[in-house]
């Protein structure tokens, strides 16, 4: 086996141990590289069929493409897909774009918070009906107890304090000097009731080993990763008010992995067209320690 079998390997090993451990289980797709890689090695590790809820919080300040890539292949890959929001704060315009909140109220509002009580079932969710093609609230508000994400410890500083399995409380409170051992590939999944677990299949990928996976699988990603002519190409994607592209006249994947290759952004790091990681202090530990991704 090369290098990406065996994290592929690995990565299903982990799905298919997190399917088989916990009942109430959901996925996050927050349609970048990293999550849409997920969802790929999810359908390979079980045939070709997604059997866990997909699950997106929708800020209403996402790139648009990016939600109809979202739906276009939510209906493709016959995904269960949900999503949440915060109602209250965008209806009352306590957002950084209304003028209203920084960028990381902002950020707390409209994800942190909204991950919190769509993954808890305290507010309203919405299911994609297949048959029909639109959304309707769910009426399910069971409350999730494992969830796993595209996190990679390469990506931002506090990632790299998460486990594979990585317990919160049942407020998705995230305690990162209070975390399970884990030597020699053996997980805890035993966990007290009450407990929230994170997953992360994806903790020991880097970024050139998700582009180059994108390239081996050819995985349809957002073309906003590419340059559309103009010299410029998103490298993280998240809401448009407090996110910029990077130079780069990458216009496909190929080009992106040769990128990566030249060393061009090895002193840049990845999020750092994301603005609201400025102000959490150049990281996002506060952030995520309230439970945001």
């Amino acid at each position: 086996m090369d290098h990406l079998d065996r994290l592929e390997n690995k990565s299903v090993n982990i799905l298919r141990e997190a399917y088989s451990q916990f009942k109430n289980l959901g996925m996050l797709w927050s349609i970048g590289k990293d999550s849409t890689v997920l969802v790929w090695l999810a359908r390979k590790a079980f045939f070709g069929h997604v059997p866990i809820p997909l699950v997106h919080v929708d800020t209403h300040y996402k790139i648009p493409e990016m939600i109809n890539y979202r739906d276009r292949f939510a209906k493709e890959w016959k995904i269960d897909m949900i999503y949440g929001e915060n109602k209250v704060a965008l209806d009352s315009k306590q957002t950084y774009p209304d003028g209203n909140v920084s960028r990381l109220q902002c950020c707390k509002f409209l994800k942190a918070d909204a991950l919190k009580h769509t993954l808890n079932g305290d507010w309203t969710r919405y299911r994609l009906n297949h048959k029909k093609g639109v959304y309707e609230i769910d009426e399910n508000r069971e409350a999730f107890t494992g969830v796993i994400v595209g996190v990679r410890a390469d990506e931002e500083g506090s990632r790299s304090k998460e486990r594979y399995f990585s317990p919160r409380n049942k407020e998705n409170t995230w305690e990162f000097g209070d975390q399970p051992p884990e030597f020699w590939n053996q997980y805890k999944t035993d966990f007290k009731p009450g407990t929230h677990v994170r997953i992360h299949p994806l903790l020991d990928w880097t970024e050139l080993d998700i582009w180059e996976y994108i390239q081996r699988e050819k995985i349809p990603v957002v073309s906003l990763y590419f340059d559309q002519g103009e010299g410029k190409r998103y490298r993280s994607l998240g809401c448009y008010p407090c996110t910029t592209p990077v130079d780069s006249t990458a216009k496909n994947v190929e080009d992106i992995v040769e990128e990566l290759k030249t060393g061009k952004f090895a002193n840049i790091a990845e999020r750092s067209g994301r603005a609201q990681d400025k102000e959490d202090g150049g990281g996002l530990e506060e952030l995520r320690k309230d439970g945001y991704m």
